[in-house]
């Protein structure tokens, strides 16, 4: 592998542009550059979510969840290069549909709350919400593969789900929504 990462401050970018794996140089508002910098953030959002206390096969999944994103920034990296396959997006479909099924089907909208667990798989969430806007924005402008806009989508939702149960082997309920609650003192 060699030293990949010997010089890290290489002065290349101060003019506003970076350069991608293919050697080409793109301006860093481009959006593949906000896609890389949005499944960085999430990938580092799961990371502090690997620091709560959690069932060991969670942590597996979540690390590989980590290891799949870091993929995903390659993939985003060099235009038209492929790592995510479909059998990682089943993969989380899998995940998903077990989880799901442990937990009590929803009635009502839920907040983004409870334990502190649940917190961060939720904020994780939106992170994701947002990194698969950005790379569908950079699939416009080039090659971005199906697999990864399906994986992020699948991904947040998952991470939602892992919100649910987070609280659930917490012993905690769901943070329920209150639709039309009144407020006291408002006038309409």
């Amino acid at each position: 592998m060699g030293h990949r990462l010997s010089k890290i401050a290489t002065r290349t970018g101060d003019g506003g542009e970076t350069g991608l794996g293919d050697g080409t140089r793109v301006s860093k508002s481009s959006a593949r550059i906000h896609a890389l910098g949005d499944v960085d953030e999430l990938n580092s959002a799961l990371g502090l979510l690997l620091c709560e206390d959690m069932p060991a096969e969670l942590a597996a999944l979540l690390t590989e969840i980590q290891h799949d994103l870091f993929d995903l920034g390659g993939e985003l990296a060099i235009p038209g290069y492929h790592l995510l396959k479909a059998g990682q997006v089943a993969r989380l479909d899998a995940e998903l549909e077990k989880l799901n099924a442990e937990l009590a089907p929803l009635k009502e909208f839920i907040l983004p709350g409870g334990t502190r667990a649940a917190a961060q798989a939720h904020l994780a969430r939106t992170i994701c919400r947002r990194a698969e806007r950005m790379v569908i924005a950079a699939a416009e402008q080039g090659k971005v593969s199906e697999a990864s806009r399906q994986y992020l989508n699948r991904l947040s939702d998952l991470l939602f789900v892992l919100g649910r149960t987070f609280n659930r082997l917490a012993g905690r309920g769901d943070v329920l929504w209150q639709r039309g609650r009144a407020h006291d003192g408002e006038s309409g």
